[in-house]
């Protein structure tokens, strides 16, 4: 089968990408910060040969030339997979830890492909629903498709450090897009737009390093929640992880999926919901979760405007059957409490 490269691979997405590969019978190469990182990797696929699975260091993705070794393999790469960008919230400077990293990084792999891995199919990048949502869209029951595109720039950042995350995600994929229509490589590409991520946290994680998304679910089952259950936020929408990493893969294999964008939405929830599944599921949890009042005077949605997404064309060319809400929270509530007792 055929040899693909993983950029970022001890992130949340990556972990589960590259096992949906190793499944699928592709050699993974993955790139890391540390050999540490690339170890735990190997770790977590104790029967896979180094030949199937292997790691290479990148310190720093925001190199102009961070890839440029990367993507030279023996044998060649066929598909890259670039998951490699910031995801937080805890940054001074949006412009140096968020937007340089998540640009330079994505136009840097595309090029040194280009220049270094002419055998490479198809390039699939991972952006975020943050890329395609606008508020000034947000009104009269619009209908969000891959056509549309957030309206943030550089400049929003430098007046609102806080749209920073979004800017990243969007300024990215936007040069992503740039770079194929004037640099025209021999490659097509794919990209890949989930909302915010639920799902089985990886064995080798920590609790103090699990993803954004799945903190909320952790606060929930700890106690965070137990005096009044916060509220959910605007419009919340999910996604498991497990359907992102198949539709990454789907995206790279499927001659279809060239030149397209995907959003990965499997519907609506919010943190009421949350506490309903967990206690439902874990009943040792529920000493821990808002009942009542505390659950009732928080834990639903803000509705901001009136709108909804379409996930027709990831249904359609992808084939991507969504996992239902009940199912990525119990079974990431199952991984947290492994999680926990490894610890």
């Amino acid at each position: 089968m055929a040899r693909t490269l993983v950029t970022g691979g001890s992130g949340f997405i990556a972990t589960h990408v590259i096992d949906v590969l190793l499944k699928a019978g592709h050699s993974v190469v993955t790139t890391v910060r540390t050999p540490q990182k690339g170890q735990n990797i190997r770790d977590m696929h104790p029967g896979v040969p180094q030949s199937k699975l292997d790691f290479v260091i990148v310190e720093d993705i925001a190199q102009p030339d961070a890839f440029d070794q990367a993507v030279v393999s023996d044998p060649p790469f066929e598909y890259v997979f670039h998951t490699a960008s910031p995801f937080h919230y805890k940054y001074k400077d949006a412009e140096k830890e968020l937007l340089q990293p998540a640009i330079i990084g994505t136009t840097s792999i595309l090029h040194a492909i280009k220049k270094s891995a002419p055998s490479v199919k198809r390039v699939v990048v991972t952006s975020s629903v943050a890329a395609v949502r606008s508020k000034e869209k947000n009104v009269g029951g619009y209908v969000y498709t891959e056509a549309d595109w957030c309206s943030v720039t550089a400049e929003d950042v430098k007046k609102d450090s806080s749209m920073g995350y979004v800017a990243s995600k969007t300024l990215a994929e936007q040069a992503a897009w740039k770079y194929m229509k004037d640099e025209k490589p021999s490659f097509t590409l794919s990209v890949i737009n989930p909302t915010l991520v639920f799902g089985p946290v990886a064995p080798h994680s920590s609790l103090s390093s699990i993803n954004t998304s799945n903190e909320r679910v952790y606060s929930i089952m700890t106690g965070g929640a137990k005096s009044g259950c916060p509220p959910t936020g605007t419009n919340a929408l999910y996604v498991d992880v497990r359907d992102v990493a198949i539709a990454h893969v789907a995206a790279a294999e499927k001659p279809e999926a060239a030149g397209k964008r995907f959003l990965l939405i499997g519907g609506h929830f919010t943190n009421k919901q949350i506490v309903e599944i967990i206690a439902e599921s874990f009943p040792s949890l529920k000493e821990n979760l808002p009942t009542g009042e505390a659950l009732e005077k928080g834990g639903e949605a803000s509705i901001v405007g009136d709108y909804t997404f379409s996930n027709a064309q990831t249904r359609e060319v992808l084939g991507i059957e969504f996992t239902s809400l009940k199912q990525s929270i119990v079974d990431t509530a199952k991984s947290l409490q492994a999680l926990e007792q490894s610890a």
